[in-house]
């Protein structure tokens, strides 16, 4: 590896894993290359999105549409046939890395085959926009690491609205109004009325407004309480965990960036202390030299 291959850092899209084919990896990792690769993952969004207008479209631009199509999906298999030259068998360690390679896959597949079907599910490519631009990578990796949490979350929101549901059934299902019955007749009905509630959608008119007239007039009590749970304080907290895992996130990139700051400062510290002793070994021999000069001048004289 020659000094400016040692000298050439970049952030790696793929992996943060030693190859075998620097250049070819240096060339794949290059900016104008990500960026060629952005454009062309938005150029064949807007190339699957007018072609679902086919019917209306001229024949020769559904046509020039389709090759375009084509076109792009054959350069995207040639950037992954290249990385899996440079990076072999750890192009699969990458859950991102298994998402482009099965989306282009589905993208080879014939139309004409049984699978054709498949090739519906194209339009998938243009989700490697959020692991292709950084920021969106962030996003999407704070949203995968909040999962966990939000499972949790959902499994409380699930068992509150259980019970309110069997409150609801046993409370407003037995009567013979049509329109509550419809709404709180058994336990899923109760469940999907309650998510109307939940979701604030309607949730006046459409609901309670229909429990209060058929003779139940503190029925609001009941479900502004469950929307104060359900609503307000549990749904706050899928906003609040994702928030704190984006600041979590942010948190440990401006760590690194501080680790390799401080990282370059030691290297430039250890090669000016490096020249220093160099610039003193240099002075000390010129003294030495001066002062073998000086006996010989004496020594003559």
């Amino acid at each position: 590896m020659t000094d400016g291959e040692a000298g050439f850092i970049m952030k790696r899209a793929t992996l943060d894993t030693d190859t075998h084919n620097f250049a070819l990896e240096r060339f794949i990792e290059r900016p104008w290359v990500r960026s060629l690769i952005i454009w062309l993952i938005i150029i064949n969004a807007i190339v699957l999105g007018v072609l679902t207008y086919r019917e209306t479209l001229p024949v020769n631009l559904v046509i020039a549409l389709e090759s375009l199509d084509q076109a792009i999906t054959y350069l995207f298999v040639v950037e992954i046939f290249l990385k899996l030259v440079v990076y072999r068998f750890q192009f699969f360690r990458s859950g991102w890395n298994w998402f482009d390679f099965i989306v282009i896959g589905i993208s080879l597949v014939p139309g004409s085959t049984p699978f054709g079907v498949l090739r519906a599910l194209r339009v998938l490519r243009v989700l490697r926009l959020l692991h292709v631009v950084p920021m969106m990578r962030r996003i999407t990796e704070a949203l995968m690491k909040a999962l966990p949490g939000m499972g949790a979350i959902f499994a409380v929101l699930a068992l509150i609205t259980y019970v309110a549901a069997v409150m609801a059934t046993n409370m407003y299902g037995n009567t013979e109004n049509e329109e509550v019955t419809e709404l709180f007749g058994d336990l899923p009905r109760s469940a999907y009325s309650l998510f109307q509630v939940m979701t604030m959608d309607g949730w006046r008119f459409e609901v309670v407004q229909k429990v209060i007239d058929d003779g139940n007039p503190f029925a609001w009590l009941f479900f502004l309480i469950f929307i104060f749970i359900a609503s307000f304080a549990i749904l706050n907290l899928f906003i609040a965990l994702i928030v704190d895992s984006l600041a979590a996130e942010q948190q440990a990139i401006i760590e690194e960036g501080l680790d390799e700051l401080e990282e370059e400062l030691e290297g430039e510290m250890v090669s000016a202390e490096k020249e220093r002793a160099a610039v003193l070994n240099a002075i000390q021999e010129m003294r030495k030299e001066v002062a073998a000069l000086r006996a010989i001048v004496e020594s003559r004289s």
